[in-house]
């Protein structure tokens, strides 16, 4: 009977919670896609315009694997905005959004053109830093590797950044999101090898930290991309994740900036400090989401313009780290 009590109010609780979540997935749906003008233009143009597949639109846009309805989608995005901005008396929020998104206007078929545009020009920050890299440190250098490795992430998260932004599907979304958090965990994984010199054979108690913490890491993100393919597609879990990575490493690198410019009184000693305080006020850019400036511009590109400047930064300071370590190791010899 206690059995029977306790399923019983636990089907309660699961039916409640069922009913709870579907009216908050409801609730955070985009305003535009609920709107009735924009679910009859879709309608109407699918009805006149897709009897024939996707033969009706341009062959670029099929390229970029733009079907008839998708195209339509976009189509009626754009008029009902245009209505809405156009309207007399005007409207408090005419510009709203659609399937979780701004309407952008597109240039030869790239939905976001200015985030694949400033998400290049970060794939060849990291490209020019891997140059640095191995033309100016050494191969003997028990760290070089660990810095190309980063370079290596770095332009594999923004590669798939550009990919995401060009169009966005289910599976360029998920390779977006777990290469760029590959990126930050590997960003994490590599601060404390430098900060704490865990690259370095002795004492041996170096290498078996640095045994574990590396299968730490692995298992972190393995855990990750798991809940998020089989468990739930959460935004908010996978944001957060991001940015408690992100903090870790930034008060670690903040941390080593005192200390390292308390030693060694030279200016480039305090750029990591420096570059996190850069990247934060980037990254604030995240929090404004507003509608995009004439309808390319949003929060989010100029998030991706923001950590253009920090990356080619962050290359010099690791030549000089670099450059100094080695020093100062030619000296005690």
């Amino acid at each position: 009977m206690i059995i029977r009590q306790f399923q019983g109010r636990k089907l309660s609780m699961v039916v409640h919670f069922w009913i709870l979540f579907k009216f908050i997935d409801f609730a955070c749906a985009s305003q535009g896609d609920r709107l009735p003008d924009f679910r009859r233009c879709v309608s109407i143009c699918e009805e006149e315009n897709c009897k024939n597949g996707d033969a009706a639109i341009a062959l670029h846009l099929r390229l970029l694997f733009w079907t008839c309805q998708s195209n339509c989608d976009y189509t009626c995005q754009h008029i009902i905005t245009d209505l809405r901005v156009s309207r007399d008396p005007p409207m408090l929020n005419p510009v709203v959004q659609y399937h979780g998104k701004w309407p952008f206007h597109r240039v030869c078929g790239i939905q976001e053109p200015f985030s694949v545009m400033f998400s290049l020009f970060n794939f060849l920050a990291h490209r020019d830093g891997l140059s640095k890299i191995y033309d100016h440190i050494p191969a003997d250098y028990s760290l070089r590797n660990y810095y190309i490795m980063f370079s290596y992430f770095g332009l594999t998260s923004w590669l798939f950044s550009m990919i995401f932004h060009t169009r966005d599907f289910d599976i360029t979304e998920k390779l977006d999101y777990f290469a760029a958090g590959a990126s930050v965990l590997y960003g994490l994984y590599y601060t404390p090898i430098r900060v704490f010199r865990l690259d370095q054979k002795k004492p041996p108690i170096k290498q078996t930290l640095l045994r574990l913490w590396s299968i730490l890491c692995v298992l972190l993100y393995v855990a990750h991309v798991t809940y998020l393919t089989f468990w739930r597609w959460d935004y908010t879990y996978n944001m957060a994740a991001n940015v408690a990575v992100g903090v870790l490493q930034n008060i670690l690198w903040s941390w080593f900036s005192v200390k390292r410019y308390r030693k060694l009184k030279k200016p480039w000693a305090a750029w990591p400090g420096l570059i996190v305080a850069w990247i934060v006020v980037a990254m604030s850019m995240e929090l404004l989401d507003f509608p995009p400036i004439k309808g390319m511009v949003d929060a989010h590109s100029l998030w991706h313009l923001g950590t253009v400047g920090p990356t080619i930064w962050w290359y010099s300071f690791l030549v000089k780290d670099a450059s100094e370590d080695m020093a100062g190791a030619r000296l005690k010899a």
